[in-house]
């Protein structure tokens, strides 16, 4: 009986395929950071049960980072399909403004009814702000950049005049436990984010629905000749970004029981496009990762607790952050990982003597 031999794949080539993997640079900087974490604080990694719930270092980075890993899936389907939101900052403080100005002023603001119609209130209040972008995009055809500016000036101004100019204040626990409780022991915030990037994962990857917006992003022109409506695609990707934010916005003034539209996920649209590509979905459109997105924001939230724990003065902490995230991204530049694979390629220049 013969035996069919199939082809075994050698060790550097395994090696030199998982180091093409996008995802890989920024999970090994994430090892990283934490290897520098456990150096300075040995304990870094302790996890104690506290009242049912699980308390630690690595939970509350998870739990901060919540905001950011929704904020950051919802672009990164805005990016498959070649677009841009610099407005999820301003929809995030604009859901927030909403829910916390609508508990205020109930009748009864502790009451679990309150928050469930204020945070209804606010995603509705997101979902038209979605359908504002997707409108400027997908219909009028205004170049994204431009199209998401409009509403990064004007959402912090409109959440200012919600909020009538004053830091909005709420009493309600089960708002609350949107930033600090917990179920089964884990975070609240992080169980909302790993169902919204699950259900994510499962949507794009197991429907149609991923190689539709990949083909928007690669060929916009093209998917449309084939069939697709790139049109209701990139309007429903900037719809979905928006709601993502908005519950982002609401983790996030439950965490202080209060909104302040001057400083609420200020900036936090930068770093979710620096998760989006520090996880390897590309710029210019098509390919994306979910994965690797939230690896990448895991990384900043990371990356924001070892400033602290190393003890880098507060006036570097930006340029600390930035020379990190640039080695990253420069580990992910081809031309450095074609210099990684030549490197790590067996020597096959020797002549093998008999």
């Amino acid at each position: 009986m013969t035996r069919t031999l199939e082809p075994q794949t050698s060790a550097p080539a395994r090696v030199r395929t998982a180091f093409a993997q996008p995802v890989i640079w920024p999970l090994m900087a994430l090892i990283a950071l934490v290897v520098v974490n456990v150096i300075v604080t040995p304990d870094f990694l302790d996890i104690r049960i506290e009242n049912g719930g699980l308390f630690g270092n690595v939970v509350d980075i998870a739990r901060n980072s919540a905001p950011l890993v929704l904020i950051a899936v919802g672009m990164t389907l805005v990016v498959a399909t070649r677009g841009i939101d610099l407005s999820v900052g301003a929809v995030a403080v604009i859901a927030a403004a909403v829910a916390c100005t609508r508990i205020a002023a109930a009748a009864d603001e502790g009451a679990t009814t309150t928050m469930i119609m204020a945070v209804m209130w606010a995603l509705g209040a997101c979902l038209l702000l979605g359908l504002w972008n997707g409108f400027l995009v997908s219909v009028l055809g205004i170049q994204p950049i431009i199209a998401t500016l409009i509403l990064m000036v004007a959402g912090r101004g409109l959440a200012m005049l919600i909020t009538d100019g004053n830091i909005t204040t709420v009493n309600n626990a089960a708002f609350t436990e949107l930033a600090s409780g917990t179920f089964l022991g884990l975070p609240l915030a992080l169980i909302i984010a790993l169902v919204v990037v699950a259900a994510t994962a499962l949507l794009v990857r197991r429907t149609a629905l991923g190689m539709l917006v990949q083909a928007v992003g690669i060929n916009p022109e093209a998917s449309r000749l084939a069939g697709v409506r790139s049109r209701t695609i990139v309007w429903t990707v900037y719809v979905f970004a928006a709601v993502c934010s908005g519950m982002a916005g609401l983790i996030i003034a439950a965490n202080t029981n209060s909104v302040n539209a001057n400083s609420l996920g200020q900036w936090i649209e930068l770093d979710a496009i620096l998760a989006v590509v520090i996880g390897g979905t590309a710029l210019t459109g098509g390919r994306f990762s979910i994965a690797g997105t939230v690896v990448g924001a895991l990384l900043i939230g990371t990356l924001t607790r070892t400033i602290t724990n190393v003890g880098i003065p507060s006036e570097a902490n930006y340029l600390f952050k930035a020379v990190v995230i640039i080695v990253v991204c420069l580990l992910q530049s081809p031309r450095i990982r074609a210099s990684l694979r030549t490197l790590l390629r067996p020597d096959s220049t020797k002549a093998v003597r008999p």
